[in-house]
C-alpha cells in the first residue's frame, strides 16, 4: 500500500507489505524507485512486515529545501519509525547509494539494527575508484552527471519525457500494469533529478564522515556483490574497453569485500549472472540472503 505521511514536515511517500513477522525497512539506491524492488517484496511480504519510502523528491515525495545526504535519509528513517511507533530493531536491505545511507543510520542509532544485507552497497571509500587511471570510465565525473541532473531537473514532464523517453526493463514488463505505469512516470518527475545533483555533490564527503564515525553493530550482515565477469562483458558491450572494466571490477570487488568486516557476524556472497541491479536479476540471492539474516 503507497501512502503519503508528512515527515520532518515534508510528504514521503511510503510503500508498506505484509502484516506480520520481522520489520525489513529497504533502502534504494539512487535515482531508483521502490518499485523495482516489486518480486522481492512481494515474495518476503508474506512472511515479513516490508517498510519502504521514497526518499524526498523521489517520486511523490516532495524534495524541499534540504540538502540531500546521507544524514538527511538517517533522519527521515529515523522520524518515519518514530511516526509508525516501530519499537523493536529493524532488518536493514540496502542497495547501491541506499547502502552508503543504511551503514550512517546503523552507526547514527545501532540500538534500532537487528541485522543488515548490503546490496552491492556504494562503499565509503568510493573515492578509490576516481583514483584509478580509467581514460574512458573517468569522462563520466561527479560534476559531468550533476550537470546532466541540473539540465534534467529544469524541464518539465513533457520534455523530459521527450529527451529520456522512459522505457521498462524486460523484468519490469513482468510486474503489474499499475507498477508499470508508476515506474515510468518515476523517470519523468524533474525533482527526481535534483534530488540526485545533491546527494552525488555530497556523497563523497558524506562516505568520509561515516567511514570516521565508530559504532557498526555486531549483528547478522551480508554483503551481496555483482558478478565482475557477467558486469565487465556487459561493459565491454557498450563500449567501455576491457582493461579499463576489468581494473574498475576488481577495485569494486574489494571494496565489496571490505564490507563484509563491518561487523565479525558478516558473510560474503556474489551473485553470479548479476549486474549492479542484483535485486533484478537475482532476486532469489536476495530474498535467501535476508531470510538468512533474519533467521540468526
Amino acid at each position: 500500500m503507497c501512502t503519503l505521511q508528512i515527515i520532518n514536515h515534508h510528504k514521503l511517500e511510503i510503500l508498506q507489505k505484509g502484516h506480520a513477522g520481522s520489520l525489513i525497512v529497504i533502502l534504494t539506491g539512487m535515482g531508483c524507485s521502490f518499485d523495482e524492488w516489486h518480486e522481492v517484496t512481494n515474495e518476503l511480504s508474506r512472511t515479513n512486515q516490508i517498510l519502504m519510502f521514497h526518499r524526498l523528491g523521489l517520486g511523490r515525495s516532495e524534495l524541499g529545501d534540504e540538502v540531500r545526504n546521507t544524514y538527511a535519509t538517517v533522519k527521515d528513517l529515523f522520524e518515519l519509525l518514530n511516526s509508525l511507533k516501530v519499537k523493536k530493531p529493524i532488518y536493514i536491505v540496502a542497495h547501491s547509494y541506499g547502502g552508503l545511507c543504511a551503514q550512517h543510520f546503523a552507526k547514527v542509532h545501532p540500538e534500532r539494527v537487528a541485522g543488515m544485507v548490503l546490496v552491492d552497497s556504494t562503499s565509503v571509500d568510493l573515492k578509490d575508484l576516481d583514483e584509478l587511471d580509467l581514460p574512458t570510465i573517468n569522462k563520466e565525473t561527479d560534476e559531468t552527471w550533476i550537470n546532466k541532473c541540473l539540465e534534467y531537473a529544469s524541464k518539465d514532464r513533457e520534455q523530459l519525457t521527450s529527451i529520456i523517453q522512459p522505457f521498462l526493463l524486460e523484468k519490469h514488463k513482468q510486474f503489474p500494469a499499475s507498477v508499470q505505469r508508476r515506474l515510468l512516470e518515476f523517470q519523468t518527475t524533474p525533482s527526481l533529478y535534483e534530488a540526485m545533483a545533491s546527494e552525488i555533490k555530497n556523497w563523497k564527503k558524506d562516505a568520509s564522515i561515516i567511514k570516521r564515525l565508530k559504532g557498526f553493530p555486531n549483528v547478522p550482515l551480508v554483503v551481496i556483490g555483482r558478478d565482475k565477469e557477467y558486469t565487465i562483458i556487459s561493459e565491454t558491450e557498450v563500449g567501455i574497453p576491457k582493461w579499463e572494466s576489468k581494473k574498475f571490477e576488481e577495485k569494486w570487488e574489494e571494496l565489496i569485500g571490505q564490507q563484509a568486516t563491518l561487523s565479525t557476524k558478516g558473510e560474503l556472497r556474489f551473485a553470479k549472472g548479476s549486474g549492479h541491479s542484483i535485486f533484478l536479476d537475482r532476486p532469489d540471492i536476495v530474498i535467501d540472503s535476508i531470510q538468512k539474516v533474519i533467521g540468526e
